[in-house]
């Protein structure tokens, strides 16, 4: 990230809090785990694949004992791993909050599944189920001598818990009557017609945010100031900044009301997904309707409009459109979601600053687990 000329930042860095140690959990001696198994952590990758298949709702209770050695490391630690000083701060690490070499978790894809500490042990429900895999917080080229083995009983779901999303063919209220009013694409402050609509949300507001903060999606900066100021912090700090502003972009005569950001935070500069969110006029069986337009960051590019810097997109952005629906319907919050394509379908155009994308004129729609009810937030 680069100042301006002339401009000064004080930066106060502090040494993170060492993470708490995770506490054992206990088991009723009445319930009996579907699934026990006994896994040994090796040497070799971060991240162990098991044979262990979680349904959604299923709660899995871990425990972990052994110790470990880390190149650079005094002495031998155990599960919980060891506080991250001063000296540690820049490692990037799977999990970014837990203690170097910590034990970690995570269910399902490993493309978009959110890691999780599990330490000397705890239980966790997962949302969407898949399968589990445990690792140890360090880099790949860490050489360490892991002795950990992690015990795990998996047991069934609770009544009321987290369900699969349905694949549906289409969702109530979302019709062709509705693309007619709604717009197809997002402008500049210009009026210049940039990224395509591809995705729709119904659902509260409250619960349009539960969702992507649950499924690891942060919200962006509004100021360049202040994220400037943010980012250098948290640079020294670890923390990978995700949330690095994103230009306004308008709709419904209005910048977004909400932007989210996914990114690998070794690369969050120059690539990550990015999305931007409105607040529609109408709203659908008793939800709000939210309103998106999603790409994918991958480099810097020249705006054709001002000959400075760009960020560049992926121009297939269909694939950003799944990103986002494999995200959400995995936090076990999307009760039904449904590909929809509207009449006159955008196939190709151009962003704002003139780069070209590429789509099959799709659009995603998710309805969200909610009682359908008058929601307060319609507009």
């Amino acid at each position: 990230m680069t100042l301006a000329a002339g401009s000064a930042v004080l930066v106060l860095a502090q040494s993170p809090a060492p993470a708490s140690p995770a506490q054992s959990p206990t088991i009723p001696a009445a319930e009996q785990p579907r699934i026990s198994r006994d896994v040994p952590l090796g040497n070799g990758e971060v991240w162990a694949t098991t044979d262990v298949e979680l349904q959604p709702g299923e709660r899995a209770v871990f425990t972990a004992a052994g110790t470990s050695r880390c190149a650079g490391q005094a002495g031998a630690f155990g599960p919980d791993g060891i506080p991250r000083g001063f000296r540690d701060l820049l490692r990037m690490l799977p999990l970014p909050q837990a203690g170097r070499g910590a034990v970690i978790g995570r269910f399902g894809n490993a493309d978009i599944a959110q890691p999780f500490v599990i330490g000397t042990g705890m239980e966790i429900t997962s949302p969407a189920g898949g399968g589990l895999a445990l690792g140890i917080n360090r880099q790949a080229t860490d050489a360490c001598t892991i002795g950990v083995s992690v015990h795990v009983d998996v047991f069934a779901g609770r009544e009321g818990g987290p369900t699969a999303a349905r694949l549906v063919e289409s969702i109530s209220g979302i019709t062709e009557a509705l693309f007619e009013k709604l717009p197809r694409r997002v402008s500049d402050k210009q009026g210049n017609p940039g990224d395509m609509i591809n995705f729709l949300i119904l659902g509260s507001r409250d619960g349009m945010q539960r969702v992507f903060r649950t499924a690891g999606w942060v919200t962006v900066d509004a100021d360049v100031a202040g994220a400037l100021v943010t980012g250098i912090l948290n640079s020294l700090s670890k923390e990978p900044y995700l949330t690095l502003p994103m230009s306004q972009l308008y709709l419904f005569k209005r910048p977004q009301d909400f932007g989210w950001a996914h990114a690998e935070p070794i690369k969050v500069a120059a690539s990550r997904h990015h999305l931007r969110v409105w607040q529609a006029p109408e709203t659908l069986i008793g939800a709000s309707l939210w309103v998106g337009a999603a790409t994918h960051d991958i480099g810097f590019d020249r705006d054709q409009r001002t000959n400075g810097i760009t960020h560049k997109i992926d121009p297939n952005v269909d694939l950003e459109r799944e990103y986002v629906e494999k995200t959400l319907t995995g936090t076990g919050l999307v009760a039904e979601y449904a590909y929809v394509t509207p009449r006159d379908p955008i196939r190709e155009a151009k962003t704002a600053t003139g780069g070209e994308f590429l789509s099959d004129g799709r659009l995603l729609v998710l309805r969200l687990s909610e009682p359908v009810a008058a929601d307060s937030t319609a507009r």
